[in-house]
């Protein structure tokens, strides 16, 4: 499952350079969502993908899961969403502002 996972983020990850590497705001915004989610994965992946019971250590004897990963992802989660919504208001109002969302009109440089 894990390698499964794992096949998922390197998916993730190439799809999010490739919206990164665009000319429009809305897809290198979009482009660093999926990278966050793919790191995401990754964290959640690399804390092992374990059953287990919870960590309380006067009920039972046995494997526990571990609940750092799951904090961590959540507040990447809270993190990275605060991030999106701060940058497609930003991307809004560049839009407004310009009337365009082109990287390379904002510069105003000519095509090469």
């Amino acid at each position: 499952m894990e390698s499964l996972i794992m096949i998922l983020v390197g998916i993730l990850a190439s799809v999010g350079t490739y919206l990164i590497l665009s000319r429009n705001i809305i897809r290198v915004i979009l482009g660093t969502a999926i990278y966050s989610h793919a790191v995401h994965l990754l964290i959640l992946t690399m804390g092992g993908l374990k059953k287990g019971d919870v960590p309380i250590l006067s009920q039972s004897e046995g494997p526990f899961t571990d609940a750092l990963p799951q904090a961590l992802i959540l507040t990447a989660i809270v993190i990275s969403f605060a991030t999106t919504a701060l940058l497609l208001v930003l991307a809004y109002r560049t839009y407004k502002t310009n009337g365009s969302d082109d990287f390379h009109e904002l510069r105003e440089m000519p095509d090469e």
